[in-house]
Order: C-alpha cells, then structure tokens, then sequence
C-alpha cells in the first residue's frame, strides 16, 4: 500500500494531480482512520494506464470513458486525424527552422510571407541586413536569403549584356507621350533600368528629365548612350531607391514608370509618387495586369507566386482614380514589346546555360518564358496615362 506522496513518486505524477483524478474518479484510494489516503498496485497500475491512453493524445474524459467500458473507434479516428494534423505543424517549423538556419530552401515561405505582409516582410529583410536594393532583389528575383548572393550573380550573368531588361517598345512609349495634351518640361524617369523610355523623352521632348535607378551599372550605361547620341546636357542621372526619392514636392510635371512601379507596390507608387507631380502634373505608368477574367490555371499559379499584387484592368483604374488621379488613356503593349524582350533573353539563357546547369535563376527564367510562349494574351502590360486631380 502507498501513501499519496509514495504513489506520486512511484508514478512521476504530482501530489495535486493524483487528486484531481481523484475527485473526477480516475483513481480511487481509501481514507484511514487517521486521515491519510492509501494506493494499491492496482491503482498504480491504473494510473499507468492512464498514461498510456493519454500518450495517444486522449482528454481525460476520454480517457474515462475508455477506462469504464469498451474504446469508442470515432474517438480515436477524431483524435488521430488531430494528431496527423500536429505532425504536420510540427514538421512545416522545424523545415523553416532548418531553412533559416541555411540548411533547406527558403523559396516558399518568402513567396507566402511576402504575399500576406509585404511591407513589413520589406523591413524585415533590411532587419537581417541586406540593404534596399538587396531587399528588393531577394523579394522579387531570388525569394531565398540562403542562396540569395549566387542567384543574384547569375541573375545579372544572364541580364548584364542584354538591352532590355523588361517587355516594351519605343512605339508604345512614343504613343503614351503623344497622348499627352501638352508636353512635359520637367520630367523624372523612375526604374529607368538602361533608359531606353529615358533616351525616348529627350530625343522627342526639350524637358529637363531625372533618370532614377537603383543599379547604377545601369545608369553607367545610359550615360554613355546619352553621351554618344549627344542627349546628356539635359538628362541629370540618379542612383536612388523608388522608395525614398530625394527630391521636392511639385518637383516634376511628368512621372514616367514602365515595368518598374510593381517593385514597390501600384497604389504605394501611385500615393508617394503624386506629391512629386506639379498641380494637373502627368504620370505615365506601366502595368503587367490580366485580360481576362478567366486565366488558365497555370498562368495564374505561375504569376500568385512573381507577382501577387497583379489585377485585372477595372481594378488597376479604380486604384488610380481613388489615388487622385484622372484616366487620360490606356492601352495594351503591342506583342513586340514581349517579343523584342524575351528574344535576346532566350537566346542569351541557351548560350549561358551550360556553364551553370544547376543555377535556380536560369531554371526561372526558363519557367517565365514558357509561361509567355503558352498564356501571353490572357495577360500584358497595360500604359496607363493620367492626370493628377486638383
């Protein structure tokens, strides 16, 4: 016979515990005359039972009812299916452990953080210490802070000798420019990349014009495009983050953005960037947005994970009217800005290939152009011409 402490330390259960299962009729000992209560083999046998049942994720009051009569199938299939479903939990964070230790891929869980809180996912990664530019990078082209520095470099092996580094064609810029009801004198051109929208305006405008872009091999380049096509004494260059333009409010009567606003969010672009604008000031802004309400599935799969924020055509106008904006015009970009695009990127993938065969940057760039070559209608970039609202 025990005592309730003895039977405690017999068990390894607390002096407390072993009266609450008392008092809810799990175990039953018998008072003394002098007070004290005693346990027999049978109770700690009882109680290891108990145990037992509990392991397999049972309540008390299961474990009861199991204990008074014959074990009821539904409640153990209820209680595995829990079960399977905390297994899972725990298996999805010690992979994300595993991975922020830099032993497994990141890729999924940036791509469904960066959807449910982009911004601050933003200011996380800049916590971890990649500058903005870095940032940038690893939310939109290497989405894995663990293979991000190898991405990147053969990332920019792929894209470093190309023209374009993003669908368009001058007779779509020059066409958004002739909508304008007057033309433009001060003019800022953000996410320029190689400016070639930049080399555009000054050939057919007198504007003084701010070429804006984080990369500055990029701006490197342009300058000397400029220089040789004797466009520089009115193109001003600037290396700076979209994010945080240093320059004055009513600084500009004209914004031009093609491909490039979506880095930091259309309706942000569009908030931010109007204090920019001169009063009745123009913005002229690029948009890979769907044309139709009823995508394919894999087009669909394919963009939730590059580019969650894309939206259909009605949704993009609400957004630039409810920013202030009034809707001048707006169109399509032609095929052959994808084509004189994806072109001399296929070409350049083919070439490069082989001397990275493993590189998850081209086995991207692979996937986005056969999303392209197979679904290119059911979606485009979209011009959008506007005017800032009094």
């Amino acid at each position: 016979m025990y005592r309730i402490s003895e039977l405690a330390d017999k068990v390894g259960l607390s002096r407390s515990t072993l009266l609450y299962y008392e008092k809810q009729g799990l175990l039953r000992g018998s008072r003394q005359t002098n007070g004290y209560r005693l346990y027999s083999d049978k109770d700690v046998q009882q109680l290891h039972l108990l145990q037992q049942l509990q392991s397999g994720g049972l309540t008390l009051k299961e474990c009861k009812s199991f204990l008074d009569s014959k074990v009821q199938r539904a409640v153990l299939e209820k209680r595995l299916q829990q079960l399977d479903e905390d297994i899972a939990q725990k298996q999805q964070a010690r992979e994300l452990l595993v991975a922020l230790l830099g032993q497994g891929s990141l890729r999924i869980w940036h791509q469904q953080t960066d959807k449910l809180a982009p911004e601050a996912y933003l200011d996380w990664l800049k916590q971890q210490g990649f500058n903005e530019q870095q940032a940038l990078h690893l939310k939109w082209l290497s989405k894995d802070m663990n293979e991000h520095d190898q991405y990147m470099a053969d990332f920019m092996t792929v894209f470093q000798t190309l023209e374009r580094w993003g669908p368009g064609c001058d007779a779509d810029s020059l066409k958004a420019l002739l909508t304008l009801p007057t033309i433009p004198s001060k003019i800022i051109d953000i996410g320029c990349g190689k400016g070639f929208s930049t080399r555009l305006l000054a050939k057919h405008t007198l504007a003084e014009i701010v070429a804006v872009d984080n990369e500055q091999s990029a701006l490197d380049e342009l300058g000397e495009r400029l220089t040789e096509q004797g466009l520089d004494t009115r193109v001003t260059l600037s290396c700076a983050s979209m994010t945080d333009l240093p320059f004055t409010p009513e600084s500009f009567d004209c914004i031009w953005s093609e491909g490039s606003a979506y880095i930091m969010g259309i309706e942000q672009a569009l908030t931010q960037w109007r204090k920019l604008l001169t009063n009745r000031g123009y913005m002229v802004v690029s948009d890979l947005i769907w044309l139709t309400d009823n995508p394919s599935q894999e087009a669909v799969a394919f963009w939730e994970g590059e580019y969650p924020d894309m939206q259909t055509i009605e949704k993009r106008l609400s957004q630039m009217r409810q920013a202030g904006f009034e809707v001048i015009d707006h169109f399509t970009l032609r095929e052959q800005a994808w084509h004189d695009y994806y072109q001399p990127l296929k070409a350049r993938v083919a070439e490069v290939k082989a001397s990275m065969p493993k590189s998850n940057a081209i086995a991207d760039i692979e996937r986005e152009i056969a999303i392209y070559e197979r679904y290119l209608g059911e979606f485009g970039y979209r011009m959008f011409v506007l005017r800032k609202g009094a």
